[in-house]
């Protein structure tokens, strides 16, 4: 007799040009695939009928979320072995014979039907033209407003949610929120921020480099973000810390921001929502909001020059909109702007061991997270989580932070020849 595991394996067979990169476990108890492959679970016949009317990556996906297939160990090393199976032995478009077997397979399993519901996990639904102010709202209300109780749960207490700076990452004692400490640092730091210097952050997200500016440095901050969630959550977290009087928390789009003269302006990881059509705006923007000398710190994701970025699975259910380039094209909209880019720091790998440390949380805490927003959004967590590592991991994309500078006419920027913020004794 043939069992459900060998009818799906010989379905797959035409897609690759070697054995399988997994093994099969079916619903039925089946086996089939290389022994040493990562164990895949296929639950249900629901997971093929899903994979026959969405197939590729969103099919997968919310194969995964719905819990109808599943990874036996450790989701990450399974992810890199079939990846790295892939780039070194490709993969084959299955021609209509192939897809006319595969029907074939899931009539004899059971498995045709109506297309299945999408998981109960949020989606982003939206409307409207691109990268119009509703519609940016809209997309950042998906992914930042899903619960500020679920971001403290996920991150350190400093709430920054984006890539860490490593300074001693094998230290013993060294761990997520010392990074996290020592980005917010480094940022100020590149800033030149000081006692009464006025700093524009835009997209400030749960205010951890507001408060941090405000609170090591003495700078006035004005922070901004889109997020309702964010922006009462930054004002309560002002008001506990007695600093009022040094950080004013807006909601507003970037577009709307008023004035300029600005010491210093920081985006951290806000870029990568502006889109790629007004990207040059938003840089004009940035110059125009700086005084003469001054600074703009940039921390922004990046793509690989050969790598799409994003995809089906990431904008259904994570970040709606998001656009990557690789940095060398950032750097070029910047300098057209009129600022000059004074140094570009690199920290991919700092962003795997960042959600690398995510990841942990979420797997320590998987009951907790289960029951704040259910199990569906914590299998799109884990499964973004662990793709994300494994991207930066592997050289796919990348995060850069970008010092640049509005000039005088004449050319001066008051910036030292010599950058110095990476020496340990300028640490505050």
């Amino acid at each position: 007799m043939t069992y459900a595991a060998q009818r799906l394996a010989g379905a797959l067979a035409p897609c690759f040009p070697g054995p399988l990169p997994v093994r099969l476990r079916a619903w039925d108890g089946s086996e089939a695939g290389p022994r040493d492959a990562p164990l895949v679970l296929v639950r249900t016949p629901r997971a093929l009928r899903r994979l026959l009317w969405q197939p590729g990556e969103l099919g997968l996906a919310e194969a995964y979320i719905a819990g109808e297939i599943d990874v036996d160990g450790d989701l990450g090393e399974s992810l890199t072995q079939v990846w790295e199976y892939v780039r070194e032995q490709g993969a084959v478009r299955p021609r209509p014979a192939d897809l006319a077997r595969a029907a074939g397979v899931a009539l004899r399993l059971g498995a045709l039907g109506p297309k299945p519901a999408a998981p109960t996990a949020p989606r982003a639904e939206l409307r409207g033209r691109l990268h119009s102010t509703a519609r940016d709202r809209a997309a950042i209300s998906h992914h930042y407003d899903l619960s500020n109780d679920f971001y403290a749960l996920l991150l350190d207490e400093s709430m920054a949610y984006s890539c860490a700076y490593w300074a001693r990452p094998d230290a013993p004692d060294y761990g997520l929120a010392d990074a996290q400490r020592d980005k917010l640092d480094l940022v100020c730091r590149k800033l030149g921020l000081e006692p009464g210097a006025r700093l524009l952050d835009i997209g400030c997200g749960w205010g951890s480099l507001s408060l941090h500016a405000a609170r090591a440095f003495k700078a006035e901050v004005t922070a901004v973000t889109l997020s309702a969630r964010q922006r009462d959550h930054v004002r309560d977290r002002v008001a506990r810390e007695g600093l009022t009087d040094l950080v004013d928390v807006r909601l507003m789009h970037y577009r709307d921001i008023p004035g300029g003269g600005y010491d210093a302006v920081s985006a951290i990881e806000m870029g990568e929502h502006v889109g790629d059509a007004e990207y040059p705006a938003f840089a004009a923007q940035l110059h125009s909001l700086l005084r003469p000398r001054g600074r703009l710190l940039v921390q922004q994701m990046s793509r690989g020059a050969n790598a799409p970025g994003g995809g089906a699975f990431i904008e259904t259910y994570i970040a709606p909109d998001m656009h990557m380039r690789p940095v060398g094209q950032t750097l070029e909209l910047l300098e057209s702007a009129g600022l000059e880019v004074r140094s570009v720091d690199a920290l991919r790998e700092h962003y795997a061991w960042t959600i690398e440390a995510w990841h942990r949380t979420l797997e320590e805490r998987w009951e907790q997270f289960v029951d704040l927003v259910g199990e569906p959004t914590a299998r799109v967590w884990r499964l973004y989580l662990v793709g994300s590592a494994l991207a930066f991991a592997q050289n796919r994309m990348g995060v850069d932070q970008i010092l640049a500078v509005r000039p005088e006419p004449g050319g001066a920027t008051g910036l030292p020849a010599t950058p110095h913020w990476h020496r340990a004794e300028e640490r505050r």
